[in-house]
């Protein structure tokens, strides 16, 4: 029992009787905000230890032979789909044109609203036929049995892989396999037959609806969407306008979406909904826009291990006016110049300890019952003083 009583002196907490404690209506008060304060202090220290915190961490991007996925979602109010052409390149000068690609052409009308009852066309990079596989097909269907079975001239353009051309599409990616400029389509027959220059003259107010993803070599190289056929001619990558005549190119464009591989969480991409108007100007053929990208190679760990593979970017826009003269440098159309950093990044998920949670939590309970403490303490020996000195003042 001595012990016992020795133990006694060490008690930080002494308790007083109950017939000497005073509750007051100010202590309720202040006990009662306490507990909302508590309430509301511990809710947010809750949510804060139930979010996962993403740590970031740089070092050397040592991957080697990856390709990278380009995703696109982009309208173009004032440029037909026949128009359109699509072309990705590297530095290396390889313009990819013998790989598939999931790119698809949808038509717009004038107050860009997608035309009902059309298929989706899909595309080969650096031209406008449809992918199945062949070299090339029409994108339309009058080809009959007649048609098949005929082996109809390619006007001198023949080459080894493309020696019968039966449609208006076979001829023009026949000329631009030999670099010629296709400028007169109403002498070729396939053209007149399927009506080529009246479809030009149906879709030349309307626009059109890009979308899909292609997947490129990972060195710097550029995507870019520009009218006319693409073809090689002296080692240029050239685009012919001729069909076209000497007309203005409205390159407005609005871009819904574009990333660089997979999304993961919080990933942000500068473009997203990004719209761009064309200036109008007489003496010009049309604007040329560049966004000039520099792709952050990022890998993303999740709680549970995985790894996914992805990149973040930056992007500086540049535009200029392209003058409709001959010799004139520049090609109107959207252009994206990437180029990619030495530098990844490593963003891995963790969660916070419990350890931490609870030390914040006693931190919270303490910290404010002791303020409400202090604070009840002064209002009430502030009220009693007050009172002292007015029944002092009665009875003087």
């Amino acid at each position: 029992m001595a012990m016992l009583g020795r133990l006694k002196q060490f008690d930080a907490y002494p308790k007083t009787l109950e017939d000497f404690r005073v509750k007051t209506w100010g202590g309720a008060t202040i006990t009662l905000i306490s507990v909302a304060v508590i309430v509301v202090l511990f809710s947010l220290e809750l949510t804060y230890f139930l979010t996962t915190d993403v740590r970031e961490e740089l070092f050397v991007d040592t991957s080697r032979g990856e390709k990278l996925k380009i995703n696109f979602d982009i309208d173009f109010p004032k440029m037909p789909c026949l128009y359109l052409s699509i072309d990705a390149m590297d530095v290396s000068g390889d313009h990819q044109l013998d790989i598939l690609h999931s790119v698809f052409k949808k038509r717009l009308s004038m107050d860009g609203k997608l035309i009902p009852e059309q298929k989706e066309e899909q595309y080969h990079i650096g031209a406008e036929a449809k992918l199945n596989g062949t070299a090339n097909t029409t994108t339309t269907e009058v080809a009959t049995e007649s048609t098949e079975n005929k082996c109809g001239s390619c006007y001198g353009a023949e080459t080894e892989g493309l020696m019968c051309c039966n449609t208006c599409e076979d001829v023009r990616e026949a000329y631009r396999r030999k670099g010629w400029a296709f400028n007169n389509p109403k002498g070729i027959e396939q053209c007149t037959k399927e009506g080529w220059t009246d479809k030009m003259m149906e879709q030349m107010n309307e626009g059109c609806k890009v979308y899909g993803f292609l997947e490129v070599s990972k060195v710097a190289g550029n995507m870019h969407f520009a009218p006319g056929k693409s073809f090689q001619q002296h080692s240029m990558h050239v685009h012919d306008l001729q069909p076209f005549g000497m007309k203005m190119f409205n390159m407005s464009h609005h871009i819904h979406r574009l990333s660089f591989g997979e999304e993961y969480p919080g990933i942000v991409n500068p473009l997203d909904g990004y719209l761009q108007v064309a200036e109008e100007q007489s003496d010009s053929g049309g604007m040329m826009y560049q966004y000039f990208i520099k792709v952050v190679p990022t890998i993303y760990k999740s709680l549970s291990g995985n790894a996914l593979k992805s990149n973040q970017f930056s992007v500086t826009k540049h535009k200029k006016a392209v003058r409709a003269m001959p010799g004139e440098s520049g090609l109107p159309g959207v252009f994206f110049m990437y180029d990619l950093s030495p530098m990844m990044v490593q963003l891995t998920e963790h969660k916070k300890s419990l350890a931490h949670f609870l030390t914040g939590v006693c931190a919270i309970v303490g910290g404010v019952f002791t303020v409400a403490g202090m604070v009840d303490g002064m209002l009430y020996h502030s009220t009693r003083a007050l009172k002292k000195k007015v029944e002092l003042g009665k009875a003087s």
